[in-house]
């Protein structure tokens, strides 16, 4: 049961929190005040509770609901997701800004308050209610209000394929090189572990930085090329998924575990091995559009 400070309500529910009208709005329910506080506190709370997750469950709040006679309305949508709606934007004004990523990045009961005050209006709760909500959100979508680092909510967004390619390189001496290019490093296959090592590192990219969503990728090639006029190896991903965030980091951890490997492996013969620049050549696939060098 979500209750916001700035709403000023406590657990008692003497009055409708944003949770609970959250609830009501969608499965178009509107009590007054009296018939709010003639309820069961139970009844209170499951309304609210209803209103706080992800989704309203509008069959929930009509059982719950079912033998109070209360007048019915035209159920209200949920505020949109692909863009902050410009009444929002016009309430909080410029000193107040909200993002298209911080707005994504919010729960629905977060976008459903902020645009229920922003149609009241009223100064002082609009400031309350951007610092509890927004907070350092305003600045990061990877910090939560608090200020804690968040995994960024992309349940609502629209599964679609995500393709993105990285690449570095590894540059070494002329005796490693010809060692890679002969085949006789005594650790083994250089290109043939480090591909496989790359791969495997894509694949857990979750597990190593830490606001990552797992993905189930479709795609995943590395290719490994010796360049003899730069004495390198240069390493380059391309990395698919159908899914709701990006696969940029995947593509980049690709590259990067494959170049460490190969430094591994030859530090024996240079320990001057160079690593870089590992960039992102190009990402397509979901709202903030596409990326090419």
């Amino acid at each position: 049961m979500k209750l916001y400070s700035f709403d000023g309500i406590d657990a008692g529910l003497d009055l409708v929190p944003l949770a609970g009208r959250r609830a009501l709005d969608r499965a178009g329910f509107k009590p007054s005040l009296e018939a709010w506080r003639a309820w069961p506190l139970e009844l209170r709370r499951e309304i609210v509770a209803a209103g706080s997750g992800p989704a309203v469950d509008v069959t929930r709040v009509e059982r719950a609901l079912f033998d109070q006679a209360i007048p019915r309305l035209e159920p209200v949508p949920e505020p949109v997701l692909e863009r902050v709606p410009d009444g929002i934007s016009r309430a909080f004004g410029a000193e107040r800004p909200i993002s298209e990523a911080v707005w994504a990045g919010l729960s629905p009961l977060d976008r459903y308050a902020l645009s229920k005050l922003a149609e009241r209006g009223k100064a002082d709760r609009l400031a309350a209610a951007y610092v509890e909500i927004i907070g350092h959100s305003a600045v990061s979508t990877h910090l939560a209000p608090s200020g804690g680092a968040r995994m960024v909510d992309v349940g609502q967004k629209p599964a679609s394929l995500r393709h993105a390619v990285a690449e570095t390189r590894v540059r070494m001496s002329q005796e490693a090189f010809d060692r890679v290019h002969s085949q006789s490093v005594p650790k083994g296959d250089v290109l043939g572990t480090a591909r496989l090592a790359g791969i495997m590192a894509a694949k857990r990219t979750a597990e190593l930085i830490p606001l990552c969503h797992p993905l189930a990728l479709t795609k995943l090639a590395l290719a490994l090329e010796l360049n003899a006029t730069e004495r390198a190896i240069e390493v380059r991903a391309t990395v698919e998924a159908f899914d709701r965030t990006g696969v940029e980091m995947e593509a980049l951890t690709a590259v990067s575990v494959a170049a460490l490997t190969v430094y591994d492996m030859l530090k024996g013969i240079d320990r001057g091995m160079e690593i870089g620049p590992t960039r992102l050549l190009s990402k397509s696939g979901g709202r903030s559009g596409d990326f090419s060098r």
